[in-house]
């Protein structure tokens, strides 16, 4: 199976719904010895789906961390893994806003190989001060995490 599942992806992923899908290729860097991704990995394929929702959603973390603002952390995470991805496989990351919180937002994500599930995962991340203490996140970020808040599989409106 090769990248060319997902040829329709643009590098950000895209938003269909209240989903925002991102592929992955594993290369060979990501397998451990015996030709399986290694389970750590999982979780960069991951972070990159998540912040690439983000910048898709309009939610400019960057710009907020070098304001002093601050930047969001993960506090808690879930992980079951399923199936196992190999060398070459290509991977579809499905991620969607489950709860908005003041100062957390959970993200539910799933790593797909074709219609086959391979791992689903809870993620909270909460958005923190410079200091390392947990703030309610900006308005306007708020707000667009409402614009693709999953209701039960209905679409924003």
């Amino acid at each position: 199976m090769s990248a060319s599942q997902y040829p329709d992806l643009p590098y950000q992923g895209r938003f269909d719904g209240t989903e925002h899908k991102f592929a992955v290729r594993v290369y060979f860097e990501d397998t451990d010895f015996s030709g399986v991704v290694y389970h750590a990995r999982y979780l960069h394929f991951m972070e990159r789906a998540r912040s690439d929702m983000l910048a898709c959603a309009g939610i400019g973390q960057r710009a907020a961390h070098e304001a002093g603002e601050g930047a969001y952390a993960v506090t808690a995470m879930e992980l079951k893994f399923r199936r196992a991805a190999h060398f070459d496989d290509a991977l579809l990351l499905v991620s969607t806003v489950e709860l908005i919180r003041g100062a957390s937002v959970d993200i539910a994500q799933s790593i797909f190989r074709g219609e086959e599930v391979i791992l689903t995962a809870k993620v909270t991340a909460a958005f923190v001060s410079p200091d390392g203490r947990a703030r309610r996140q900006p308005k306007q970020w708020v707000a667009a995490f409402e614009k693709i808040l999953h209701k039960g599989g209905q679409c924003p409106s």
